[in-house]
């Protein structure tokens, strides 16, 4: 069955993350829809008793950027577990929307490999800005919400294979 909802998740399946450290990148750009985003994800992390003083919250001028913010706060915090990338990028008449998703997937990819911690991918691409309004807490639910608990199940997975 498709997914219409990206805030509709099992909550037993989702960790505590009572002692996580987790850091959020929001792009300034389209800042009413990265600004609800966050809202989302900060609310969903809160739910799972993430202390609000391990919430590192940054903002970046947009979208591109959220491979450079996620790599500075991974360099000079060392205690994060995870860095969720919130933006918003919106299909135009040029191809501009195109090299900036490549980009910014690419980049989160490589920073997640490079650091060796989760760095989570929360960014709507969307061909118009209805649709993102749909997806940052519309009918089809907020994707800050999602990364927030795709960030904490990648935590606890983490730990867990450390473990062994």
């Amino acid at each position: 069955m498709k997914k219409t909802n990206l805030s509709d998740y099992d909550p037993s399946q989702v960790p505590s993350g009572k002692d996580y450290t987790i850091g959020i990148v929001v792009a300034e750009w389209n800042k009413e829809i990265t600004d609800a985003l966050a809202q989302g994800a900060i609310d969903t992390l809160r739910k799972y008793d993430v202390a609000e003083s391990n919430i590192h919250l940054v903002h970046v001028p947009g979208s591109f950027e959220l491979t450079t913010g996620a790599d500075l706060m991974l360099r000079n915090d060392k205690k994060l577990d995870a860095v969720i990338c919130i933006g918003c990028v919106i299909q135009g008449e040029t191809r501009h929307f195109d090299f900036i998703c490549e980009a910014v997937s690419q980049g989160l990819t490589n920073t997640a490999l490079k650091h060796e911690r989760p760095v989570i991918f929360s960014l709507l691409t969307t061909n118009n800005t209805e649709q993102a309004q749909d997806r940052a807490g519309g009918k089809h639910g907020n994707k800050g919400v999602e990364g927030a608990v795709t960030a904490l199940k990648m935590i606890h997975l983490q730990r867990e294979l450390e473990k062994k």
